[in-house]
């Protein structure tokens, strides 16, 4: 439960800092967006969320490199 908490609270900051215009950033704070993205997904990687994302997209993948034959 705390794990998915924890996610939504990083997914929630990872889209206010990505709301802000794109000259306003520094290269710090782009690293910083970086880092939170990357903690966002290990933090989802272990939960059944993490997992369908997972599934999605590997589906997703798969249909595009089938489509594109």
């Amino acid at each position: 439960m705390l794990t998915i908490n924890v996610a939504v609270l990083l997914a929630v900051i990872v889209i206010v800092r990505l709301r802000r215009r794109t000259e306003a950033r520094s290269r710090f704070d782009e690293k910083l967006t970086v880092a939170i993205v990357l903690a966002l997904g290990i933090v989802l990687a272990p939960t059944a969320v993490g997992q369908g994302l997972l599934d999605g997209l590997t589906q997703l993948a798969s249909g595009i490199s089938q489509a594109s034959r």
